[in-house]
């Protein structure tokens, strides 16, 4: 009989989102009466906080300075708790080692990094010769929980906001003169991967400045503690009253999942962020320059996927390796706009509608995927 489930859950939050899919999958196979327990990083706790499939939450960080959150602990901690089923969702070796000392009896994942000998339920991941296929981590996660019995599930994306995080939305909103019921266009310029995923700050200036313009839209750029002088240097460059930043703010992952709730539509580079949109049904603008979208589909019909041609692209990488990063730089603030006007609803202006059809030939714009659901 199975009483107790522990899942590996991904460290990104854009894969963590990801992940909620898988999660709701196995909540939906093993049923109330099975303890369903999250092993994650302390902060990906606050992306899936607000939703209703994990029992419980345990912090796991194997660099952490904090000997409770690292690896001995965890494998102390997964004996006593008898776990019946561990689920890993990542791809490292130490996880499946820990639940094999842990003595649980059934473990599930892809053979990666030379793990697949601990593993007792195993999937092979999907390549091209050698090399790994690219298939959207969404899928890739589903496949597991499809191994373990669950029913086939809708890859949408799920999230939920706290009180907290509305009353902090709330907060932010007075703060930037926002009104209760506003909804203004979010963009979000971060890139936690690296440098090579983030469009240039005079283009996300000059973005903000014409929807607020020409869109008649209040912006708001979206930041992570380690992006606030980014953020306060778009929004003084743009000039304009409409355009505001949270880098004033006290920031959380929490704050950004509500203030992306509340958006009209969503400008995101292709990191975590972007995933919140999808979870909560708002239109997406995409920026992809040194990724590969099928990696990271969303499965979201909302969202417009947008992409410099470059013969150069995707390439993969944190930074660029070639120093000029035209996968971004080429990617035109014209064709943003537009696909911001589409979004919303509102005509772009003249001058931003023949620049585009000039720079049309430039830019790839990439409707969802064949086959993508919401």
């Amino acid at each position: 009989m199975i009483e107790r489930v522990a899942v590996f859950l991904p460290n990104w939050v854009g894969d963590a989102v990801m992940a909620t899919p898988t999660l709701r999958a196995l909540r939906g196979h093993f049923g109330a009466g099975v303890e369903i327990t999250g092993i994650m990083r302390p902060h990906v706790e606050e992306v899936v906080r607000g939703t209703p499939w994990l029992d419980t939450v345990w912090h796991y960080d194997p660099v952490s300075a904090d000997p409770r959150l690292r690896w001995p602990a965890l494998v102390a901690r997964i004996r006593r708790a008898r776990i019946d089923i561990s689920v890993h969702l990542t791809n490292d070796a130490r996880s499946v080692v820990a639940a094999r000392i842990g003595r649980v009896r059934r473990r599930a994942g892809y053979v990666r990094n030379g793990r697949g000998w601990l593993l007792t339920t195993r999937l092979q991941p999907p390549r091209r010769g050698r090399a790994l296929a690219p298939i959207p981590a969404l899928d890739y996660y589903l496949a597991l929980a499809y191994a373990l019995g669950c029913a086939p599930e809708s890859p949408r994306l799920d999230l939920a906001t706290t009180t907290r995080d509305e009353d902090a939305a709330d907060r932010a909103w007075a703060a930037l003169g926002l009104g209760a019921a506003e909804s203004p266009v979010v963009i979000n310029s971060s890139g936690a991967f690296g440098s090579a995923k983030l469009w240039p700050e005079h283009a996300c200036a000059a973005l903000a400045r014409r929807i607020a313009d020409e869109l008649g839209a209040p912006v708001v750029i979206l930041c992570g503690p380690a992006e606030r002088e980014r953020a306060a240097r778009i929004s003084a460059a743009a000039d304009h009253p409409r355009v505001s930043t949270l880098g004033g703010q006290p920031l959380s992952i929490g704050l950004s999942k509500a203030c992306v709730r509340r958006a009209r539509c969503l400008v995101s580079t292709d990191s975590g962020p972007r995933h919140f949109g999808a979870a909560f049904d708002v239109p997406v603008v995409a920026l992809f320059g040194p990724t590969d979208p099928a990696w990271t589909d969303t499965h979201h019909a909302r969202e417009v996927r947008l992409a410099a041609p470059v013969a150069c692209r995707p390439c993969g990488q944190r930074e660029c390796p070639l120093r000029h990063h035209a996968c971004m730089e080429q990617l035109s603030v014209d064709e943003v706009l537009r696909a911001v006007a589409r979004a919303i609803g509102a005509p772009a202006h003249r001058s931003g509608d023949a620049a585009t059809a000039a720079h049309g030939r430039r830019v790839a714009l990439h409707a969802p995927m064949p086959g993508a659901r919401a």
